[in-house]
């Protein structure tokens, strides 16, 4: 049976007007900042005005270790969404924006797939309304600034070898990870070591995100450490005077975007930052607007609930005072035989063997959710047409041993329809309200103690082994008073360890911590473990190859 694919979906939408959107969402016109008939930003003012407006019910979205199998958590949080329209709730979805990196890499999009999208999905999965070039211009004018400081006569007496901001480039360009520049004449600048992060890596990518008003963004980025003088003393992009121009690149960036799903739901788009290597979550700006403007805010948060969930609950939580009422774990029968042991090509056929050797991985990322977090959590079951009655069963009773109920989810060949059984139950839990939400870690004790409370509590970890590079670079933070601050971990995003290859869920692993950064504007040291790079590849094979422009104008082969 022929699929159509999911542009080719999305094409056939007949699209509402933003304005009857906004409308929908409860957002009056005068907020409004239309590019063009289907996108639009969102004034900040719209939370001011919204101020005395209780908020609405905070739904978040994640899913168990990710593979190669596919697991559909924006797909599930986008028919989700559209469920609960379906059933007469009022409901708002806050998503991330996708990076181009993975567009063009092998991950693909972030805009949903099937018949449970955000549209216009070539335009989100593209360059959108700019704000990821807004970004990269403030991170790549603050290294401008610093170069030219040093250039100029370096006043700030900063060492260039101690210099710790990177440029970045949206897109996936391992060329770019380690480079010198200011070479040739002495008026092309001081020669030194430099490289590249990828966008969504970078702390103002962080920044943007954690913000909650265009002051605290400002506030945020001069706090930005770029690197140490000779002394060994810190300095920021406040130092260098920088804050306010990018500042100033960033104020429309920082509007939320308004789109809307297939079925007309609204959707805020707004900000990026990768689960692996960043915090995961959308902005806090658009997360705190979605709430204002429906009962039910249905949001995600990147890759496995060890990597997205963790900073959500620990960095967004913590930081912001919200609170979810209710966790979906999406989940998928293929994915689970995957951690079982089969290859991708066996995953047709029914094997409740390799099933009962891969659920402890949902079943860990449950107890997490549950146990370690006490949060209400339902598990979405993304069907697929090769799952058997007998696998199905076998999952819903693990879980139900569990105290949580497993619900099927079809909403990539149904859209809202296929989500209205796992709408009703977050709409039960969400009632019940019993949540005792706590966070896995303290921010008491040094951050050794914080990130080895993250591997025993989240990932299940013996403990740490930390490199003397990375100690030495604790020493100095401590030193600067940045052990009270949360840990946002880098990490690979296909196992509770850092070694890509264990599957399911391992024991008796240790987490190596090879090298510990602050993100002072951000408010977080970030801990880099195993071979993680803030930088991607491209695959042998990247999706740029199929993507093209027909001679009607129309992008095509985007997934």
């Amino acid at each position: 049976m022929a699929y159509l694919t999911d542009i080719e979906i999305a094409k056939q939408c007949k699209m509402k007007n933003i304005y009857e959107i906004a409308r929908v969402a409860g957002v009056n016109e005068d907020f409004i900042e239309p590019y063009g008939k289907h996108k639009a930003k969102v004034s900040l003012s719209y939370l001011d005005a919204k101020k005395d407006t209780p908020d609405g019910k905070l739904v978040l979205v994640t899913a168990i270790t990710p593979t190669p199998a596919g697991e559909g958590k924006t797909t599930t949080t986008i028919g989700l969404a559209d469920g609960l329209s379906k059933i007469g709730e009022s409901v708002v979805a806050a998503l991330r924006e996708p990076s181009l990196g993975p567009v063009f890499g092998i991950k693909g999009g972030a805009a949903g797939g099937g018949y449970a999208q955000v549209v216009p999905m070539e335009d989100i999965n593209l360059h959108f309304t700019g704000d990821f070039h807004a970004i990269g211009a403030a991170n790549n004018l603050l290294c401008a600034v610093l170069d030219n400081h040093i250039y100029q006569g370096n006043e700030l007496r900063i060492d260039p070898e101690k210099i710790t901001l990177r440029r970045c480039v949206d897109m996936n360009d391992r060329q770019l990870r380690c480079v010198q520049d200011g070479l040739g004449r002495r008026v092309d600048g001081v020669p030194r070591m430099d490289g590249y992060d990828i966008t969504v890596a970078s702390e103002v990518m962080a920044i943007f995100c954690l913000a909650s008003s265009l002051e605290d963004l400002k506030v945020r980025l001069s706090r930005m450490i770029v690197g140490y003088n000779v002394d060994g003393e810190p300095v920021t992009a406040g130092d260098l005077k920088a804050a306010g121009a990018m500042t100033a690149l960033l104020r429309d960036a920082l509007s939320p975007n308004l789109v809307q799903t297939l079925e007309g739901t609204p959707a805020f788009v707004h900000g990026g930052p990768f689960a692996n290597i960043a915090h995961g979550c959308n902005s806090v700006i658009a997360t705190k607007m979605a709430l204002k403007t429906a009962k039910y805010t249905i949001t995600e948060a990147g890759f496995g609930a060890d990597l997205g969930a963790e900073k959500f609950l620990d960095i967004k939580c913590r930081m912001t005072g919200l609170k979810p009422n209710a966790v979906v774990l999406v989940a998928t029968i293929r994915a689970l035989k995957m951690h079982g042991g089969l290859a991708k090509t066996e995953l047709g056929e029914e094997n409740l063997g390799a099933l009962e050797t891969g659920i402890p991985n949902l079943l860990r990322h449950l107890s997490n959710i549950t146990d370690v977090y006490h949060l209400p959590c339902v598990v979405a079951l993304n069907k697929f047409p090769t799952d058997t009655d007998a696998e199905v069963e076998f999952i819903i009773n693990k879980c139900r041993e569990r105290g949580v109920n497993v619900v099927l989810s079809d909403v990539w060949a149904k859209g809202g329809e296929g989500g209205i059984e796992l709408a009703r139950e977050v709409v039960r839990l969400c009632e019940q309200d019993n949540s005792k939400f706590a966070f896995s870690y303290s921010l008491e004790g040094s951050i050794e103690d914080k990130i080895e409370q993250i591997v025993k509590n989240v990932y299940r970890g013996d403990g740490i082994f930390v490199t003397d590079e990375a100690k030495e670079q604790i020493k100095r933070l401590e030193s600067l008073g940045f052990d009270r601050v949360p840990v946002c971990m880098a990490k690979t995003q296909y196992s509770f360890s850092d070694n890509k290859d264990l599957l399911g869920a391992p024991e008796g692993f240790d987490v190596t911590i090879k090298s510990v950064k602050v993100s002072a504007g951000a408010g977080f040291v970030v801990a880099l473990t195993g071979d993680i790079m803030t930088m991607p590849g491209l695959p042998k094979v990247p999706a740029a190859e199929k993507i093209d422009v027909d001679e009607n104008g129309e992008i095509v082969g985007l997934f």
